[in-house]
């Protein structure tokens, strides 16, 4: 007995195969498309250099903040300082002058100036020289060697050092470890890591410059420094006092800006 055959279909296959998908034919298999891979690295790397730079700015900012913080505008801001009245245009002399303060912060003087251009003396240099230098705008921080420790020392030289308009010398007998002078300004400390030696020097270097354009340069004499308590000798260049006025013209205290702070 014969099979049963199923009908062919019209296209002469039999039916039930071959047909389209989804009606028993074969399905061809999904495309694989791949997504494009995000650069990870590069945005991780940007991010990285971002946040740096904004790391590297506040950094910068908080720096300067810091250090303006302790800025001032004038002398009477500063605690402690004497103020004197000491005119301009001191009688230039060979002889030792008595001042009335110790250190002196003006009056006559010798006609040769210590080097100030960011000088670090080791020994108490002559007064009379140190005054002059005074006169062309220098700020001279001054200390009692038996009171105060080399670290301290150290410290002090990092205000004078290099710094034109600045020189650092012991002063035997000084009555406060630490007293820093610009003509007519005096301030007397125990540490030397009191902010206000450094706003002291950074508001008076060349502030109170009685002539202006006058040097701070005496190679000679930094080289080869007068002695407090020796005779005058000739240590570089000199100049004319600015105007004649009464031999060792003594100062008066005007006034204290305030009294010591820690």
């Amino acid at each position: 007995m014969a099979k049963d055959r199923k009908p062919a279909s019209g296209n002469g296959r039999p039916a039930g195969t071959g047909g389209p998908a989804g009606k028993g034919g074969r399905t061809r298999p999904a495309a694989n498309v791949v997504a494009p891979q995000r650069p990870w690295g590069l945005i991780a790397a940007a991010l990285a250099v971002v946040v740096f730079a904004a790391a590297v700015i506040t950094y910068a900012v908080v720096q300067v903040n810091k250090a303006n913080a302790d800025k001032v505008e004038s002398i009477d801001e500063i605690a402690g300082v004497k103020t004197y009245d000491y005119s301009a245009g001191q009688e230039h002399v060979y002889d030792a002058v008595t001042y009335p303060e110790s250190p002196p912060v003006g009056g006559a003087h010798d006609y040769t100036w210590a080097d100030c251009t960011g000088t670090v003396y080791d020994v108490d240099i002559r007064h009379e020289n140190a005054v002059h230098s005074l006169e062309h705008g220098a700020v001279w921080i001054t200390y009692d060697p038996a009171r105060v420790s080399d670290a301290d020392v150290a410290t002090l030289a990092t205000l004078v050092d290099g710094e034109s308009g600045r020189m650092l010398s012991p002063y035997v007998g000084l009555d406060s470890p630490i007293s820093v002078q610009a003509w007519n300004n005096q301030l007397k400390v125990d540490d030397a890591g009191d902010k206000r030696i450094k706003q002291f020097a950074d508001l008076m270097t060349y502030a109170a410059n009685l002539e202006p354009g006058a040097s701070c340069e005496n190679p000679e004499f930094a080289a080869n420094p007068a002695v407090a308590g020796e005779p005058a000798a000739p240590a570089g260049p000199t100049d004319p006092a600015t105007t004649p006025t009464p031999a060792a013209e003594t100062g008066s205290m005007s006034g204290s800006t305030g009294t010591s702070a820690p």
